[in-house]
This record gives structure tokens, C-alpha cells and sequence, in this order.
């Protein structure tokens, strides 16, 4: 890869920093990010250089976008619509530790971080955020801007639909789909299908309530893509 930008300096960007750094493999140009207090600070040792829209003005740097939170987990699809960057301009971060098998795929702008695993025949969109001890089994499919925290494990042939997130330590079995822009807690296990734009917990997860709104507004969107085939 060429220079790095990382779009967000929260705490998934500089976890992904880091990722950048361990790997070795590209050289981190710095965050962008849209709080101005930030401009010309260091995060962690790596600069912010401006605001999000300085994409534009280097054209030669490769991008990731690493903002969201269980608050409002639609961040990354609304920045990325906003950037309106071309795929190949997005980076894909994958932390040395990670172990993803060879028939497995992984989209542009994905980020995962150490000691993840995918096993067989994975599929894993773009702008997905993979957390660390994250177990993706065979044939799963994780769509776009999909959120899986530390933890998670999905059992074989689950779907993640475009933009879900799935909380801390979630256990979701085999042949199920959570639906898009849902949320499940953490620690929860997902026996059935999720629908989609809702939050579910529990052990087994049951329907809470609806999403909040900037889920649902993504929901009302147009699909933006799915994942790598």
C-alpha cells in the first residue's frame, strides 16, 4: 500500500493505528477527523492533519474509515457516502495476528484486528469493523458496514446483513441471519433470524425495540453494495 489516511482518531482508529503499525506495511500519513480542537494535536503519535474532507486534496493516499459506536454504528456509511471515494481508494487492514483462511475474502475499507479468525469460504464486505478474539465461521457472509465487537462468535453459514452490529461476546448459531442496520447486545445469543432496523439482548435474544435513529435512516437508504464474492 501507499500512505495511509485513517478517517476518525477515536478508539477504533487508534486501534487500527496500531494495526497499521504492527503490520508494517504501510506507511501511516496520519487521522482526519471533523473535531477541529483535534488539528495539529497527536493521537497516540500519529498527527491529525485536518478534517475528514482532506481526503480530496491527497489523491495518492489510500483511506480507511474508522469512526462508529453502539450510539450510532451508521457513522461509517454516512461518511463514506459523503467522501464518495471509489472503492480503490480504500485501504484493508488486517492485523498480523489475524488468521484469515485462504478461500476467505475481505472487502475494501475493512479493518480486522488481532487474533480474529475466519475460517473457510468467508465473506466480508466493505467498511467492516472486526474487532479482536472476532470467529467467523465457514461460508459465513458479513455484508457492509457491518460492526462485530470483541468477541463474537458466529456459528457456520450465519449472514450479517448490510450494517449490523453485533455487541461483545455475542454468540449467534449456524444458518442465521440478523437483519441490516439491527443491533444485538452483548453477551447475547441469537437463536432465530433478526429482523431488520431492531435491537435484541438476551440469552436467548428476544426484540427489545426498535433501532435508533440513524439505523433506521440507513435502513430507508438504498443498498450501497454487499460483500466480496
Amino acid at each position: 500500500m501507499n500512505g495511509l489516511l485513517i478517517v476518525g482518531a477515536g478508539g477504533f482508529a487508534r486501534e487500527t493505528a496500531q494495526a497499521v503499525r504492527d503490520a508494517a506495511d504501510a506507511e501511516l500519513l496520519g487521522h482526519l477527523d471533523d473535531n477541529s480542537a483535534l488539528h495539529g494535536t497527536e493521537v497516540d503519535g500519529v498527527p491529525v492533519l485536518g478534517g475528514c474532507d482532506l481526503v480530496h486534496d491527497l489523491p495518492g493516499a489510500r483511506v480507511v474509515i474508522c469512526v462508529g459506536n453502539p450510539r450510532d454504528y451508521a457513522a461509517r456509511a454516512r461518511l463514506a457516502r459523503r467522501l464518495a471515494l471509489p472503492p480503490d481508494r480504500y485501504a484493508t487492514v488486517i492485523h498480523p495476528a489475524a488468521a484469515v483462511s485462504s478461500t476467505s475474502r475481505v472487502g475494501p475499507g475493512s479493518v480486522l484486528l488481532a487474533h480474529c479468525v475466519l475460517t473457510a469460504a468467508v465473506r466480508v464486505g466493505a467498511h467492516v469493523a472486526v474487532m479482536p478474539q472476532v470467529v467467523l465461521t465457514h461460508d459465513d457472509v458479513v455484508e457492509d458496514y457491518v460492526t462485530l465487537a470483541s468477541g463474537v462468535r458466529l456459528g457456520g453459514g450465519a449472514r450479517l446483513e448490510q450494517g449490523a452490529y453485533v455487541g461483545s461476546g455475542a454468540l449467534v448459531r449456524e444458518g442465521t441471519a440478523i437483519g441490516a442496520w439491527s443491533l444485538v447486545g452483548m453477551g447475547s445469543t441469537v437463536l432465530g433470524d433478526v429482523p431488520p432496523g431492531e435491537v435484541w439482548a438476551g440469552s436467548p435474544a428476544r426484540r427489545l425495540r426498535a433501532a435508533d435513529a440513524p439505523a433506521l435512516d440507513e435502513l430507508a437508504t438504498r443498498k450501497m453494495g454487499g460483500p466480496v464474492r
